[in-house]
This record gives structure tokens, C-alpha cells and sequence, in this order.
């Protein structure tokens, strides 16, 4: 006998921050695997947008309104989405956002908030729907989290400390987890053209990009499409039963060297 029962054909997927960026991005990969999705974002227009895209495409897809900063709407998104679609088998935590500045010149209020979003909104979808993956056996969550757990980034130090504890939460989830059927990963993307940060003045994205040169982190120009970090997941969710990538990190390729190698001719 098999030790692991193999995954159903059709897994409803449900993914925050799908109104853009990585979760649009996501959600469409998931779609095209032949899943149904939820998608949720603030920005619900943009939600709709991508799902009527997706069904007529032949996928299946409803936006539903969420908001992962209030628990209410987490909830009723959780609800809405199992109800239209079936009970949820894969959840994807992208929601996220980042704001410019210096960790001590940084309003408390806009560093709670990044936390709320970043943080606590994932731990509000967490205890939506996994409960019900638990009692099903069966369910994989993947959080989008960010290199800066690797390699702090400075004047994003609120995104940091949220994108850490965005990590602490998942290691602690794989532990308590184990043995449930329920996986639980985490991505870890370099840089990437999001709509994260797009919103910045010229000044502040100065700023941000020349501290990067100057602590290293700004090694070539090239950055990550959200498709990239979409593959990254499906690679995750499609993973056999019986296999657990805890852990995937995923940073842009540097351009081909074009200059001839010491000793060679050009």
C-alpha cells in the first residue's frame, strides 16, 4: 500500500495578494494546472480583472473581497472561497507590503503596520483555513517571504522584521504540523519587478538603491519576474506526497558575461 494518499486532480487553491505582482502571478499558474482559485486582494477590481481572464481561458477562478488586515473579511473570504469553490487545499500567502525609511525615523504606526500586513494578516488566512486542511489530512500553505531573512536590506527594516517572523512562524508550523498530511514551505525571492515599492518617490528609491550597492546587495542589474516566483510555487504544491520542500530560495541569474575570460581572446 501506498504510504501516502496521492493528490486530488482538482485542489482548490485560495491566494492573498493576488490583485498583482507574485499572487497574480500565482494565481494564474495555479489556474492553468487545472485548479480552482480564490483569488483576494484589497484592490478587487484587479482581482476580477485577472479571474474573468483566467475563466476565459477555461480556468476556473472567483475574487472575493479581503482584506488581510481585518479579521471579519478573512474570514468570510475563507468561507466564501470553500463554499463556491470546495474545501481549500493549497493556500498561498503573498499578501504583503514594504515602505521606504529608516528603521528610527519610522512613524510606529506605518512599522505596525507593515507588521500587521506582512505578519499578522498571514496568520489571520493561517487560522481560516488550515484547521479544516488539518482534519482533512491533506493541504500544503506556502508563504512568500523575501531574502531580506537572509540578507537584511537597510531602510526596509519593518518589511525585515516581518518577513523574519513570517519565517519563525512557518519553522514553527512545520514542526507542530508533522505527521498531519499538511506541508508547509516558504519562498524566498530576490529582488523582484512587483508592484512592491512602486509607489516610492524618485528620492527614496535613490536612497534604497544605493545603500544596496553600498552593503553589497546590488551585485547586477536583473531582477526576478512574478512569473519565476510562481514557478517556484508550483514546483512546491505539485511536489509528490511523501515529499516536503521546506524551504526555497529563488534570486534572479546575473547577465551572461560578455568580456573574454583571463587568458582567452575576445
Amino acid at each position: 500500500m501506498p504510504r501516502f494518499e496521492p493528490h486530488p486532480s482538482r485542489r482548490t487553491a485560495v491566494v492573498t495578494g493576488a490583485s498583482s505582482g507574485i499572487g497574480a502571478a500565482t494565481a494564474a499558474a495555479l489556474a492553468a494546472a487545472g485548479h480552482p482559485v480564490a483569488l483576494g486582494a484589497r484592490r478587487a477590481d484587479r482581482c476580477e480583472e485577472l479571474a474573468a481572464a483566467i475563466r476565459a481561458d477555461g480556468g476556473e477562478a472567483v475574487a472575493l473581497p479581503l482584506d488581510v488586515t481585518d479579521g471579519d473579511t478573512v474570514k468570510a473570504f475563507a468561507v466564501a472561497a470553500a463554499d463556491q469553490l470546495g474545501p481549500v487545499e493549497v493556500l498561498v500567502s503573498c499578501a504583503g507590503e514594504v515602505e521606504a525609511g529608516l528603521v528610527h525615523e519610522l512613524d510606529p504606526a506605518e512599522f505596525a503596520r507593515q507588521v500587521e500586513v506582512n505578519l499578522i494578516g498571514a496568520h489571520r488566512m493561517t487560522s481560516a483555513v488550515v484547521p479544516g486542511m488539518v482534519a482533512r489530512k491533506r493541504g500544503d500553505v506556502v508563504f512568500v517571504s523575501s531574502d531580506v531573512v537572509r540578507a537584511p536590506r537597510p531602510r526596509m527594516g519593518a518589511y525585515v522584521a516581518a518577513k523574519n517572523a513570517v519565517d519563525g512562524m512557518a519553522r514553527a508550523m512545520q514542526m507542530e504540523l508533522e505527521g498531519t498530511g499538511v506541508r508547509v514551505s516558504v519562498v524566498r525571492p530576490g529582488q523582484t519587478m512587483s508592484g512592491m515599492g512602486m509607489d516610492w518617490d524618485a528620492a527614496a528609491v535613490q536612497a534604497v538603491l544605493d545603500d544596496w550597492v553600498h552593503w553589497g546587495l546590488a551585485r547586477h542589474p536583473h531582477f526576478l519576474r512574478p512569473e519565476d516566483v510562481a514557478a517556484a510555487v508550483m514546483a512546491i504544491v505539485s511536489t509528490p506526497r511523501g515529499t516536503h520542500i521546506t524551504l526555497l530560495e529563488i534570486e534572479p541569474e546575473a547577465p551572461i558575461e560578455t568580456t573574454a575570460p583571463p587568458g582567452g581572446t575576445s
